[in-house]
Parts: structure tokens; C-alpha cells; sequence
């Protein structure tokens, strides 16, 4: 490929990376607003719940108490100062008791004429309310309520009335109750999410962030402007609009605002109107960190692409320097072709060459295989011999007592090793094949015994402490037993391995008995086994170790072994920490095998 073609490639291939991280960054910043648009919808869903929820409790309640007699004696005679007193004491008892905000009775005229505030400075009684559409309503003998701003206390809230009727069914006066709205509003207050609530004009009268309070999220007409005077639902305060701006993306509705720090911020918006109360509620989520977390999946996949693109570079290298190595050989055989057909002589000097080369590599193979066999058979004796020599220098000191008996045990103990040295070095020599040994009932609990005494040396030398927790009903299982102490011997010298120079020392031993796999488990308490090497640490010739401590046979050899016994060997990390080998093998089926 020329070097014109070659830039061309590389272009396209810019190009086509630039369009497909465009597609991704937009496909990734979708479902991150998506995923932030369903989080402020379930906020919605329970911040309406808990509004309708409150105003539920308090709806009934004035047509409850608009029946009670002393507030029809009151609107009967008004001028009644100790009846009027009475009623004063009785309105705050029950105001306290339904924790509501302020409980008052108006006459007909629009006055108040008793109220559960009656002793504040701000009190009600005396003030006019015939402006107010919950009185306008309830005089005319429907149920009244209306959200305002407090004229008398300045005190946001949310007001019901119902009529009271006279002992001839005529309307005398109207009950009111009002609920604040300041608790629920501190309720609200979370990092993530901004939450207002509007009248039916758009005006904000309550929100998490107080700068947004008795603004308009749209222009007001003059209409409404004089329907809110007259009402005079918001007192004294200054109306105006917020400055947003709404934009739609995908199926996501983005609104930006400013907040009370003055910095305008973009919001996922979610809206649900409260038709009862004629409110809007909505709830709004910052996009600053739904588009990083956009961005940083972006990066992610930018990253795997990068990746890719290497391998690929990676490859296509590879195989252009393997077409020129492929010429350069064409061009050497041709080379060699013709250097044939010129000198003979030398051909036939060159193919004697070549077969005594073959030849002397054949023989470097055998001493190979032979070599790596005798390093295996060398690695695996070495531990029983350790053994024996323990047992021999103990019998020496013991002859020097006079101690004859123990000293022949020791010396039972060094025959019954060799016995079991030669029968290592026969499986070892047959590991390639399948032995002809037939399979045996076995008991672990001996083999555990015979496996600790032959690797005690190396427990020993590396400050192993190690506890031994096998059931007193765990089954016989089938196996060999020189074999299966074979396999135990050299996972107690990896766990010796793994434990020495760290501070907990412990390898505990346990069996367990489900279905059919009795498994003997060995725990250290050492580092554990990297995820990098758990699936080749049965591979032939595979070691952590440094150079010269071991050919990395002795695992593989202990996983064929335990293939023989129809069982497995396997190794995980415990939870606690350290590796866990365990030896599955099959229970032992009465009259189906040799007696050891």
C-alpha cells in the first residue's frame, strides 16, 4: 500500500471514529437524562402523594366542627362577650389538637369574630375577609379552600371553610381553617433534586429554593394580575417572572434556571398537575451530573475503542512482517532452488549434515524428557526423604538414651518412607498413562495422618500451625492411598509455601460428605492464588516459584492423580482470605473395591 493510500485509510478511519463517538456521546447522554428523567418522576409521584395526603387530613374538618352548637350560639349573638370568650378558648383547644395553623369564625359580613389566636398579636379577630374566595365560597354554601399569603401574619397557607348553618338551615357565618405549608416545604430540602409548586396562575409559592418564591414561570396578563390583587393572595409581595428557557430532548423535558446563588442551571423537569387544589407540582433534577456521568461512559467506550484500534493495528503489523517473512523465505527457497541445481554435491553434504543434526536433536530431546523426569522423581522424594532423615537423626539421640523402643519405631517409621519412596517414583514414572493399579477404599483420616508426618519437616521449617477437623462419620472414599498421600503431601508444601514469612500462619484441614463428593479442603492463611494464574496453575511446568525451587510438576501431577480417582482437584480464595485446595473424591461403594 502506497503511502497516498495509507493516509486516505487512516482518514476514514478518523473519520469514522469521530461519527461513531458523536453517536455514542448522544445515545449515552440520552439514557443518562432518560435514567435522571425516571428518578424525578418517582420523586414527583411521592411528593404529590404526600401533598394530597395533607390536605386530606385537613379537608373535613371545618364541616366536623361547623356544626358544633357553640359556634352557632356565638353567630346568634355576637355581642355576647363571655359566650365569644368561651368559643376563643374552645377554637384554640381544638386548633392544638388537629395541629393546624389558625381555626377562626367569620360572620356574613366577612369579620371575624372569634379565633384560636385570639391572644397573639397578630390575632385574626376584627379583620376582614370578605376579599378571600374560601369565604366568598362558603357563605354562598359551597366548600371553600385557597392557597395566599397570610395579609395579617404574612404566614403562607392553605385555607378551608365550610358554611355554618342556623337552627333553620340558613347560613350564618363560615368556618375557617388554615394549615401551613413551611413544614412540608423544610421536608423537601435534598442535594439533588429542586422542588416548586405553583398556582393556577404559574406563580411559585412553594419551593426548595426560597429566591423562586412568588415568581412566575410565565408572563402574568393583566387579567390575572388584577384577579391576584383582589384577592390579595400573595399580600404585599412583589410579583415577577423567572427567567427560563425549556428545551426538549428526545422525550426528556430540560428547563434552565437560575438558582439562589444567581447561577442559571439546567434541570430535567417533571410536572403533575393537583387538580382539587388547582396546583402544579413539579420537580426538578440538575443534568450537570446525568451529563458526566454521559461523559464518563463516553470515555469508557473511547477507551475500549482504543484498544480495539491497537489489537487491530497490532494484528494487521503482525501479519505484514509475516508476509515479509513469508517472501523473504520465497526468496530464499527460490535461492536455495537454484544453488540445488548448480552444486549437487553440496545438497547431498548438506542432507548428511542435516540428518546428524536431526539426529543430535532427537538425542537432546530424550535427555530432556529425561532430565525433566528425574528433576519431577527428585522434587516429589524429597519431601519423605526430609522425613527420614528427621526420623533418623531422632532415633540416633534415642539410641544414645537407651531409649530401643522408640528408636525401632523411628526405624519402622524410615522403612515404611522408602516403601512409599518407591511407590512415588513407580507413579511418577507412570503419570503419562493410565495406571493399572486398581482403585481402593481408602480412609482419609489415615492418609491425613501419613501426610502430615511426611511433610511435618517442611511445616516445621516454615512456622506452620496446623489444625485438623475431619467428621467422625465421614465415609471411606476409593483412591490409592500412597497416591492420595502423594497429592496431600505436596498441597501441604504449597500451603507451607504460602504461609511462611506471614503473620497468621494457620493451615486448617476439614472434610465434608455431600451426595456423592466427599472433599477434603486445605485453607491457608496465606496471600491466596492471583485470578491472573487460577487456570493454569495445573499446567505442567507452571511456577510462582524463583528459578531452582521446583519444575512446576507437582501440581500438574497431583491433578492427574486425582483424575485417576474419578475426582478433581480444585482451588479457589476463601472470603476470609488465603487459598482453599480441595480434593473431591468419590465415596467408596461396599463390595465394588480392593480392600487396602
Amino acid at each position: 500500500m502506497t503511502g497516498r493510500w495509507k493516509g486516505l485509510a487512516w482518514g476514514a478511519i478518523a473519520v469514522a471514529v469521530a461519527v461513531l463517538m458523536l453517536g455514542v456521546e448522544r445515545v449515552a447522554t440520552r439514557n443518562a437524562l432518560g435514567e435522571g428523567q425516571v428518578r424525578a418522576e418517582t420523586t414527583l409521584r411521592q411528593t404529590v402523594n404526600a401533598l394530597e395526603g395533607h390536605l386530606r387530613r385537613f379537608e373535613a374538618l371545618p364541616a366536623l366542627l361547623a356544626r358544633n352548637d357553640n359556634i352557632r350560639a356565638a353567630l346568634a349573638a355576637p355581642d355576647d362577650a363571655g359566650r365569644i370568650a368561651a368559643l376563643n378558648r374552645w377554637l384554640d383547644e381544638t386548633n392544638t389538637l388537629v395541629e393546624a395553623s389558625d381555626l377562626y369564625l367569620i360572620d356574613l359580613t366577612g369579620t371575624t369574630i372569634a379565633a384560636s389566636n385570639h391572644a397573639r398579636p397578630d390575632s385574626f379577630i376584627g379583620q376582614n375577609f370578605s376579599y378571600r374566595p374560601y369565604f366568598t365560597a362558603a357563605r354562598d354554601g359551597a366548600s371553600g379552600h385557597f392557597f395566599a399569603l397570610g395579609t395579617t401574619s404574612g404566614v403562607r397557607g392553605y385555607y378551608f371553610a365550610s358554611p355554618v348553618r342556623g337552627s333553620r338551615g340558613a347560613i350564618a357565618g363560615v368556618l375557617a381553617l388554615k394549615i401551613g405549608v413551611d413544614e412540608i416545604e423544610a421536608g423537601w430540602v435534598a442535594r439533588d433534586y429542586r422542588i416548586l409548586v405553583t398556582d393556577p396562575d404559574g406563580i411559585v409559592f412553594m419551593s426548595t429554593d426560597p429566591v423562586w418564591l412568588y415568581h412566575s414561570l410565565l408572563p402574568l396578563t393583566a387579567d390575572q394580575i388584577a384577579r391576584i390583587a383582589a384577592s390579595r393572595r400573595y399580600a404585599e409581595a412583589g410579583l415577577s417572572v423567572l427567567a427560563t428557557q425549556r428545551v426538549r430532548s428526545g422525550k426528556v423535558d430540560l428547563l434552565q434556571l437560575v438558582d439562589g446563588n444567581g447561577t442559571e442551571r439546567e434541570y430535567v423537569m417533571t410536572a403533575r398537575e393537583m387538580p382539587q387544589a388547582g396546583w402544579t407540582v413539579r420537580v426538578l433534577l440538575e443534568t450537570a451530573p446525568l451529563r458526566a456521568q454521559a461523559r464518563l461512559a463516553v470515555a469508557a467506550f473511547g477507551l475500549l475503542l482504543a484498544v480495539a484500534l491497537l489489537l487491530g493495528w497490532t494484528v494487521w503489523q503482525r501479519r505484514a512482517r509475516l508476509a515479509e517473512r513469508l517472501a523473504i523465505q520465497a526468496t530464499a527457497q527460490a535461492d536455495l532452488e537454484r544453488q540445488v541445481a548448480e552444486r549437487t554435491a553440496d545438497l547431498t553434504r548438506a542432507n548428511d549434515d542435516l540428518h546428524r543434526m536431526q539426529a543430535d536433536l532427537v538425542q537432546a530431546g530424550k535427555l530432556a524428557a529425561l532430565g525433566r523426569m528425574s528433576a519431577a522423581l527428585s522434587h516429589e522424594i524429597n519431601q519423605p526423604l526430609a522425613a527420614a532423615r528427621n526420623y533418623a537423626d531422632s532415633a540416633g539421640l534415642l539410641i544414645d538414651r537407651g531409649d530401643l523402643p522408640r528408636a525401632r519405631e523411628n526405624i519402622g517409621q524410615i522403612l515404611t518412607l522408602i516403601d512409599r519412596m518407591a511407590a512415588i517414583a513407580r507413579h511418577l514414572r507412570n503419570v503419562a498413562r493410565k495406571p493399572n493399579e486398581p482403585l481402593k477404599i481408602v480412609d482419609l483420616a489415615a492418609v491425613v495422618q501419613d501426610a502430615l508426618a511426611i511433610a511435618q519437616g517442611r511445616l516445621t521449617a516454615a512456622g506452620a500451625r496446623v489444625s485438623v477437623a475431619l467428621p467422625a462419620d465421614l465415609p471411606l472414599v476409593q483412591g490409592g492411598p500412597v497416591r492420595l498421600q502423594q497429592v496431600l503431601v505436596n498441597v501441604l508444601s504449597n500451603a507451607a509455601d504460602a504461609v511462611e514469612g506471614t503473620a497468621d500462619r494457620r493451615i486448617d484441614i476439614s472434610a465434608q460428605a455431600q451426595g456423592d463428593e466427599v472433599t477434603l479442603q486445605v485453607h491457608d492463611h496465606g496471600p491466596g492464588v492471583a485470578p491472573a494464574i487460577a487456570d493454569r496453575i495445573f499446567d505442567p511446568f507452571f511456577t510462582t516459584k524463583q528459578v531452582g525451587s521446583g519444575l512446576g510438576l507437582g501440581l500438574s501431577i497431583s491433578y492427574n492423580i486425582m483424575q485417576d480417582f474419578q475426582g478433581d482437584l480444585r482451588v479457589a480464595n476463601h472470603p476470609q482470605g488465603g487459598a482453599v485446595f480441595s480434593l473431591v473424591l468419590r465415596p467408596a461403594r461396599a463390595g465394588a473395591l480392593a480392600a487396602e
